[in-house]
C-alpha cells in the first residue's frame, strides 16, 4: 500500500490580491517546471495543511495549493462577503493566468471536487486532468442527507451533539438555524455554533474514529471559517443552478479524470460518485471497499497516490 510522499516545504509562499476585502495565501512546492497540479481543498472553508502536498511525487509536479476567500491563511479571515462559488473559479482564473500556466491538473476532494468540477465545466480547455474524491454534487438532497436527515441515523450520539445548540422549534431547518447563530452579532454564540457545526462533520468523515482528525475539526480557528463559509454556502445552493455539475458534464469528455470514493462515505454518499460518473463516463471510477469520506485514510491515500502517478503517465510526464 503507498503511503504519502514525504514532507516537503514551498519553495515559495505568497498572498495574491483578489475582490476586495480578499487576499488569498498561495504557495508552490515540489519541481518548478514539471507538470502544473492545483490541489483544491474542501469545507468550503477548511483550508491547505501540510500534508496535502505530499500527494504528489516533488520531481514530476508543480504542486500549487492555496487557501481559498476566507480559509487557513487567506484573509479576512471566516469573510462571507464577496465570497461565491463563481468568485472562487475566477480566483483560480487569476492565479492561472498571474502563474502563467497555460493548463493545469486539478486534484480536489469533497467541495474540492465541487470547485474543480464547476472550474472544469467553465474552463475545460485549461484543464488537463482531473483527480477527484468524494465527490460532492451540492444538490438540495445532498445537503439534506447531512444537515437534516440520513447521516444522524449512522452516527445518533453525535447528531445530538450537533442538534444541541439550536432550539427545538428550529429544527426543522437546521442549516437555516445554524446561519442565524454563525452571523449573530455575539460571538460566543457564533464560536460556539461553529464548533458544533465542524465537529459534527470532523466526527463523521472517517470509517473509524480518528481523534487527530477531530482535533483538527475542533480547532477554534479552523471551525469558525468551515462553518461560517459551509452554512453561508449551504444557504444559497451553493451559488449553483439545480444538478448544475451533472448537467454541464458532457464539457468533461475531453479531459482524463479519476474519480475515487470511499464505499462508507456518510458525509458524501457514494451515489454522488455514480451520478456524476453516469454522466461523464469517460472517467475512471474507484469506489474504495474500505474507507469514508476523509482523505487521509490509507485506503484513500493509496488510491490517490496511484492516481496522481496514473495521470502523469497519460499526460506524458512520465514514462508510460
Amino acid at each position: 500500500m503507498k503511503g504519502l510522499y514525504p514532507a516537503i516545504e514551498p519553495y515559495r509562499q505568497w498572498h495574491m490580491p483578489v475582490q476586495a476585502p480578499h487576499e488569498l495565501y498561495i504557495e508552490e512546492c515540489g519541481n518548478p517546471d514539471g507538470l502544473p497540479v492545483l490541489f483544491i481543498h474542501g469545507g468550503p472553508g477548511s483550508g491547505c495543511q501540510p500534508f496535502h502536498r505530499r500527494y504528489f511525487d516533488p520531481e514530476v509536479y508543480r504542486i500549487i495549493l492555496f487557501d481559498q476567500r476566507g480559509a487557513g491563511k487567506s484573509t479576512p479571515h471566516a469573510e462571507l462577503s464577496n465570497n461565491t462559488t463563481a468568485d472562487l473559479v475566477s480566483d483560480m482564473e487569476q492565479l492561472r493566468e498571474q502563474l502563467g500556466i497555460e493548463q493545469w491538473v486539478l486534484f480536489g476532494g469533497s467541495w474540492g471536487s465541487t470547485l474543480s468540477l464547476v472550474y472544469a465545466e467553465t474552463y475545460p480547455e485549461r484543464v488537463s486532468g482531473l483527480i477527484l474524491r468524494g465527490i460532492f454534487l451540492c444538490r438540495p438532497q445532498d445537503i439534506a442527507w447531512f444537515y437534516q436527515q440520513g447521516a444522524g441515523r449512522i452516527f445518533p450520539e453525535h447528531w445530538e451533539q450537533f442538534i444541541a445548540p439550536i432550539p427545538e422549534d428550529e429544527r426543522g431547518d437546521m442549516v437555516s438555524a445554524y446561519y442565524r447563530q454563525l452571523t449573530s452579532d455575539d460571538e460566543t454564540t457564533r464560536l460556539e455554533a461553529a464548533r458544533a457545526w465542524s465537529l459534527w462533520e470532523g466526527r463523521t468523515v472517517s470509517l473509524l474514529p480518528c481523534k487527530e482528525v477531530e482535533e483538527v475539526f475542533g480547532d477554534a480557528h479552523f471551525a469558525l471559517s468551515i462553518a461560517r463559509i459551509e452554512c453561508h454556502y449551504f444557504m444559497h445552493d451553493s451559488f449553483l443552478d439545480k444538478n448544475q455539475i451533472v448537467n454541464n458534464a458532457n464539457t468533461l469528455k475531453d479531459i482524463p479524470g479519476i474519480i475515487v470514493h470511499g464505499r462508507y462515505d456518510v458525509v458524501c454518499p457514494v451515489d454522488q460518485a455514480l451520478a456524476l460518473h453516469a454522466a461523464w463516463p469517460q472517467a475512471e471510477l474507484q469506489v474504495i471497499a474500505d474507507a469514508g469520506h476523509a482523505a487521509s485514510e490509507p485506503a484513500t491515500v493509496d488510491v490517490l497516490v496511484s492516481a496522481t502517478r496514473d495521470m502523469a503517465r497519460k499526460l506524458g510526464a512520465i514514462p508510460a
